[in-house]
């Protein structure tokens, strides 16, 4: 487990899943009720939540424990820049459902592509506590009639 200068841990996750010198993607799963350890995200990265639930999260320096509350529909994704300053602040996530929950986390293994910490952004499948803008995805593709289709086989 890799860790910041201040000792926490860079692993957004608790089980890598796939790596490379692209990309990392982490599995987050958390049982009823538990929370993490507090990490530090040192590489812009895209969250996806592929099943509903609900999680709270808190960032170090915050007196109030989990008071920012994420509820996640299915295919609810979330991305975030975080910048060249040193990664972003510590944080930790609790599981607020009575079953076990998983989200995925993708890191995108280079220097990140903002100066300072991007203003996050989600495509609207769920609630975050944290502000962030809504994309439509739509808006960053080609539109249907000019994709390229390819055949595998």
């Amino acid at each position: 487990m890799s860790e910041t200068p201040q000792g926490f841990p860079t692993d957004p996750g608790n089980e890598l899943i796939f790596a490379n010198e692209h990309v990392r993607v982490w599995a987050m799963t958390l049982q009823p009720g538990e929370a993490i350890f507090y990490h530090s995200h040192q590489y812009d990265h895209l969250i996806l939540w592929p099943h509903p639930g609900r999680a709270a999260s808190m960032e170090f320096d915050e007196e109030e424990e989990f008071s920012h509350a994420q509820n996640a529909e299915a295919g609810y994704a979330f991305f975030k820049t975080v910048g060249r300053q040193g990664g972003l602040k510590p944080h930790r996530l609790k599981n607020l459902e009575d079953h076990p929950v998983t989200h995925y986390i993708i890191e995108l293994v280079r220097e990140s592509a903002t100066e300072e910490p991007g203003k996050p952004q989600s495509n609207g499948r769920g609630l975050s506590g944290r502000n962030h803008d809504i994309i439509d995805p739509n808006d960053f593709v080609e539109p249907k009639e000019k994709r390229v289709t390819y055949a595998w086989g």
